[in-house]
C-alpha cells in the first residue's frame, strides 16, 4: 500500500474523527479482534522463549513477523507499544516477586494494600 492508496477492504478503518478532534474509540467487535492478534503473537513469543519484542525485535520478526503484524493491522499503534510494554513489566514484577518469595518475603500487615500476585498471610498453610 502507498503512501496515498486507500487501505484495502481487509484492514480496519482508522479511527474516525469526532466534531471537537478526539476520535471514536474502538467497538468491542474491535478491541476483541485486537485482543485475539495480541494473545496469538505473545504466545508466540512464549513459544520462541522472547520476553521483549522490543528489544529483540529482529529475533520477534524473525520467529513471530507475521503475527505482529497480525497485531498491527488490528490495533492502534499505541496500543501496540503499550502491549509489548507492559509484557516486559509484567514478567519483570513476576519475577520480583518470585525472588522475594524465594528470600522468604513476608506479607504486607493486614489492612495494607497488596500487589496482586504477591503471597499473603492467609495463603500461606498454617496448622489450624
Amino acid at each position: 500500500m502507498g503512501w496515498f492508496s486507500s487501505p484495502s477492504p481487509s484492514s480496519p478503518s482508522s479511527p474516525k474523527p469526532t466534531s471537537d478532534g478526539a476520535f471514536i474509540a474502538p467497538d468491542r467487535s474491535s478491541r476483541d479482534r485486537c485482543y485475539e492478534a495480541r494473545d496469538a503473537f505473545f504466545a508466540c513469543l512464549d513459544r520462541a522463549g522472547i520476553i521483549n519484542s522490543i528489544a529483540e525485535a529482529d529475533k520477534a520478526e524473525a520467529a513471530c513477523g507475521e503475527l505482529e503484524k497480525g497485531m498491527g493491522r488490528e490495533c492502534a499503534a499505541s496500543w501496540v507499544t503499550y502491549f509489548k510494554q507492559r509484557r516486559v513489566m509484567e514478567w519483570k514484577k513476576q519475577k520480583t516477586y518470585e525472588k522475594l518469595a524465594a528470600e522468604g518475603a513476608e506479607g504486607m500487615p493486614e489492612g495494607i494494600a497488596i500487589p496482586s500476585g504477591m503471597p499473603t498471610q492467609s495463603s500461606r498453610s498454617s496448622p489450624t
